[in-house]
């Protein structure tokens, strides 16, 4: 049976990245963006990774970064994935000889298929919700009908997830990995324990049930 994957982004605390890997996280997300509330410093970032265990990916967001920054923080930190939420090209992402991921916001009229193509060298596209000025955490959710039964890369699947909703979207979407932040918070940048354990478990009870397309990536 195939599992979806899961990750905890927007961790700022030492507590809620242990939480994740407790709870059984596969990645945790680090936010280098200095306007989202759930931002950190290289600084902060090295005391969160000290803690995170072999075989759970440290991933590190930019927004239209400056490449020598993201080079920098992405070396001194070991980061496991890069996650550019931006209008990064995919020239740019492939410059750091890094695993890298590229998130596109899904708007109505967008073809997610093409775009996906746009960015084959990626190890994976996430897909998030759309909100004019917001390059992500908008905590809504988009159409998942748009979400293509055959990408030619894993999908993470983003958007206003939470324990409620997120067995009906592996249900309905098939993603190879799950990325929840604003959906297992008690404050913008603070998770609840209570949250993130709730969301995990209910990923793992729509495993046997999940859309099969996705899985075999």
């Amino acid at each position: 049976m195939a599992r979806t994957r899961i990750k905890i982004c927007g961790i700022t605390r030492r507590q809620d990245a242990a939480a994740a890997v407790n709870a059984g996280a596969d990645a945790v997300g680090l936010v280098f963006y200095a306007d989202s509330p759930r931002a950190v410093t290289p600084e902060q970032a090295q005391a969160i990774v000290a803690d995170v265990p072999a075989m759970v990916t440290t991933v590190g967001l930019f927004v239209d970064a400056d490449p020598g920054w993201v080079a920098e923080v992405s070396d001194g930190l070991s980061l496991g994935l890069l996650q550019f939420h931006g209008s990064e090209t995919p020239g740019y992402c492939e410059g750091f000889q890094r695993p890298w991921m590229k998130a596109l916001r899904v708007a109505a009229a967008m073809n997610v298929a093409d775009e996906i193509d746009r960015y084959s060298g990626g190890s994976a596209i996430l897909l998030d919700t759309y909100k004019k000025g917001v390059p992500g955490g908008t905590g809504e959710r988009f159409d998942w009908g748009q979400v293509p039964s055959a990408p030619r890369l894993p999908l993470v699947l983003a958007g206003g997830l939470d324990a409620g909703n997120v067995q009906e979207a592996i249900a309905e979407t098939g993603p190879y990995a799950v990325d929840v932040s604003g959906g297992v918070e008690a404050a913008p940048g603070i998770k609840s324990v209570d949250r993130i354990e709730a969301f995990v478990s209910a990923v793992r009870r729509a495993d046997p049930n999940r859309r099969l397309e996705n899985t075999e990536q």
